[in-house]
């Protein structure tokens, strides 16, 4: 039988087992040295100062959101092409959430749609307190633009890049947060690197820092500093906010680590076999992912698009040829908008144009740092047979 070709997949060395193993036998399954390791080697990565590991990427953009005074009454936008945590986490925090069309070339938010919104938003005097920009696919959005528009307009940035740590944006790392207030990535095992499950908030920001770290552990500091009167003891500790138990383990730190070591090359590898894609399906008529000058992209996704309305096959009967043929292939993403519970918020179909033409094309295929040529030529042998 057919081996079946998932769409994406970890890849786990006997080096990243030995790592896990090292902890399991240590004294600290938890909160360890891994942990502080592990970060300290994202930020020195990214060069950013802060970096604060969690249990995911969505716990991440929760605790970015609170750090930066989300709450009730606040407004926060975001691209509706996005896995519903990018939205969700404002909710948490009691705000509103709305939305900003895509640039139908980069599926990432649209600068152009994001000015014009903001433009009518300030007369109406309703502006956001955060924009979250998706790094949809691992190719960071226009940063630049978008940090120079929350100079005019006063939100904040939170880049959510959980497709997107080992991307570059204009030749310098993704997690730098030269552009945002606070940078988050997701280590989840399809990701470019994995820790199981597990995310990470990074920031140049020390009062952010500091809040960042007390959100994820329960709201409880050690430090004397932050305590309203002296400890009682060595054993003293203080809640001072109200947290969550959003921490990561030493044992998911130590295979973060250990990945981490290879994380240049993994994205080496998604950088070459999305070259062989280009240049494979570059006579079929599909719609092959743009890139933009400014990026390096860390390519989690590679997604095509099947034009409508061109021929008698369509995204649905090309998507079920290819599982029924071995190949994972999915969709990332439907749009957020178009979910039951956003639309109970008062949202609609035709609310943002450009997210739901790509959605109605859009097929990811199977690309992760491990697909051989070989797997990757029956991928494009099986979509050739559906597009005949």
């Amino acid at each position: 039988m057919t081996a079946f070709i998932p769409y994406g997949r970890q890849d786990i060395s006997e080096t990243d087992i030995q790592a896990v193993i090292n902890v399991l036998k240590s004294d600290f399954l938890t909160q360890g040295p891994a942990v502080p390791a592990f970060e300290t080697a994202v930020s020195e990565y990214c060069g950013v100062r802060h970096a604060f590991a969690v249990n995911s990427a969505t716990s991440a953009l929760h605790i970015a959101c609170l750090a930066l005074g989300v709450g009730p009454g606040d407004l926060v936008w975001t691209s509706p092409i996005t896995f519903v945590a990018s939205a969700n986490c404002a909710l948490y925090c009691g705000a509103k959430v709305d939305f900003v069309d895509i640039d139908p070339r980069t599926y990432n938010l649209s600068v152009a749609a994001l000015e014009e919104k903001l433009q009518a938003a300030e007369r109406d005097g309703k502006l956001p307190k955060v924009v979250i920009p998706v790094h949809l696919c691992g190719q960071s959005c226009e940063m630049a633009a978008i940090h120079a528009l929350s100079e005019k307009y006063g939100f904040k940035i939170i880049e959510d890049a959980s497709h997107a740590i080992g991307g570059k944006y204009r030749n310098q790392p993704i997690g730098n947060c030269r552009y945002s207030d606070i940078t988050v990535f997701s280590f989840h095992p399809v990701k470019i690197i994995t820790t199981a499950e597990g995310g990470m908030a990074l920031t140049n920001d020390t009062e952010l820092a500091d809040k960042l770290a007390l959100l994820r552990s329960h709201g409880i500091t050690r430090d004397p500093a932050q305590m309203t009167h002296q400890a009682d003891g060595p054993w003293y500790y203080q809640q001072i906010a109200l947290g969550y138990n959003y921490r990561m383990t030493d044992i998911q730190a130590a295979l973060g680590l250990s990945q981490l070591s290879r994380l240049d090359e993994f994205v080496a590898n998604r950088q070459r076999l999305a070259a062989r894609y280009d240049s494979l399906l570059s006579a079929l008529p599909v719609e092959i992912p743009w890139q933009h000058p400014d990026n390096y992209s860390a390519l989690h996704l590679y997604p095509i698009r099947i034009p409508e309305g061109v021929s008698s096959y369509s995204r649905l009967s090309v998507f079920e040829g290819l599982r029924a043929a071995g190949i994972g292939v999915n969709v990332h993403y439907i749009p957020v908008h178009l979910q039951p519970y956003y639309r109970q918020l008062g949202f609609q179909p035709g609310d943002f144009p450009e997210a739901e033409r790509y959605y109605r094309a859009a097929i990811s295929l199977p690309l992760y740092a491990t697909l051989t040529e070989a797997n990757q030529d029956r991928v494009v042998a099986a979509l050739r047979g559906q597009l005949q």
